[in-house]
């Protein structure tokens, strides 16, 4: 419960950047309105281990980004993949976003049903 609160309460003085006594009185006010999800364990090592792929995915954007600079990719393929994530809709998200930003790749469809994703590549000419 602490935690949530100063959580909160730091996303609020970063939003705001106000530290007077009436914005802390506002900003413990929405801090105890806000509704609390409680959410399992799981859910939580899993958007835990998504946000290190997210720091993962911006390193790999670059290096991808100066190889395609520096050695054009002239070559296509659409692959399906296997969805990851299919607990909630969220992680699908992320995992969607993470697969489009990387400079050589990029989700065309995403099958439901299926539980996989068309994913187009680029790839250096072969040999």
């Amino acid at each position: 419960m602490i935690g949530h609160l100063i959580l909160r309460l730091t996303i609020w003085f970063l939003l705001t950047s106000d530290f007077s006594t009436t914005n802390i009185i506002i900003g413990l006010i929405i801090a105890f309105l806000l509704p609390r999800g409680y959410t399992s364990r799981a859910k939580f090592t899993e958007w835990v281990k998504v946000l290190g792929q997210v720091l993962v995915a911006i390193l790999v954007a670059f290096k991808e980004a100066f190889e395609i600079i520096l050695y054009p990719h002239h070559r296509e393929e659409i692959i399906k993949e296997e969805v990851k994530h299919k607990h909630s809709s969220l992680l699908v998200f992320m995992d969607i976003f993470l697969i489009t930003f990387t400079p050589k790749t990029i989700v065309v469809k995403h099958h439901e049903e299926e539980g996989s994703y068309e994913v187009h590549y680029i790839k250096p000419r072969g040999k």
